[in-house]
């Protein structure tokens, strides 16, 4: 999609893009403001202007819509079928929610964070979507009793690790095998969302210099409560397991629920607490 910048000032007003497409101009401004799309130029007076690209973005999203995906998940497919596919979960995240703050874990930190989150899930019995990465199957292993019991209530429950092959065992997550040199190989993800809760944690290793005891292991971490990050982390991860189990990446895309209201400052407050506290346990 051009920038906006680069749109000509003559462009379609709101009214125009919604007679073309059907959608109200209540609904389109909804949608720039929760989601970032569809992305107007601007003129001195700050009125919207669309182009012809903006009206064929608008009604891809539309059409995906009608088959069954959540309205993020088609904002996201239809963007994404314009840029490449990202590396991995953090890098995707990264790119698409740059008001996300990285913070540095140590490993202990970090597993701590992850324990939590599959323990608030499990607390919760809360369906929806489950997704984890492990960096190796012999990591999934020593988690694999955990993650049968997120799987049990799951709507749909993914495990990303370098698996010989594609297993669907019963009353457990799928399991999906990434080759050693991609990107998703060195990160440690955990994504939940269901309809009464959402959590997003996607963090890459920092390689060591010299070796290291297992403790010591350092990790750019971004993490969130919020639904709308778990949404983009559940888009991004079905934009990688696509080639690699269509029917999965299907089901991750056709969530049941509609997108969540933006999160209020108090919510934001309490994970900029979380953020700190955890650099401050992670520091000791």
């Amino acid at each position: 999609m051009a920038p906006a910048s680069s749109r000509s000032s003559t462009g379609l007003t709101s009214s125009q893009l919604s007679d073309r497409t059907g959608v109200p101009a209540a609904t389109l401004r909804m949608w720039e403001a929760r989601h970032g799309f569809p992305v107007p130029a601007r003129l001195a007076g700050g009125h919207r202007r669309y182009s012809d690209d903006d009206v064929e973005l608008v009604r891809a999203v539309i059409a995906r819509r009608e088959e069954g995906l959540s309205l993020v998940a088609a904002i996201e497919r239809t963007l994404s079928a314009r840029t490449a596919a990202p590396a991995s979960i953090f890098a995707g995240l990264a790119e698409r929610r740059p008001d996300l703050q990285p913070m540095l874990l140590s490993k202990p930190a970090l597993l701590a964070l992850s324990r939590a989150i599959e323990d608030e899930h499990c607390a919760g019995a809360d369906t929806g979507t489950v997704i984890g990465s492990f960096q190796t199957a012999s990591f999934y292993r020593q988690s694999a009793r955990r993650w049968r019991e997120l799987a049990r209530t799951a709507r749909v429950a993914v495990a990303l690790a370098d698996f010989q092959r594609l297993r669907r065992p019963a009353r457990a997550p799928v399991e999906v095998p990434i080759g050693r040199e991609h990107a998703l190989a060195r990160e440690w993800a955990i994504v939940v969302r269901a309809p009464r809760s959402a959590a997003t944690l996607a963090a890459w290793e920092i390689p060591a210099t010299a070796d290291v005891a297992d403790r010591e292991r350092r990790f750019e971490v971004l993490w969130s409560p919020e639904a709308d990050v778990a949404d983009n982390a559940v888009a991004i991860a079905a934009e990688l397991i696509e080639p690699l189990a269509p029917d999965v990446a299907a089901l991750l895309a056709t969530a049941p629920w509609e997108p969540p209201a933006p999160a209020s400052p108090e919510l934001r407050t309490a994970v900029r607490q979380a953020h700190r506290m955890l650099a401050y346990l992670s520091a000791q």
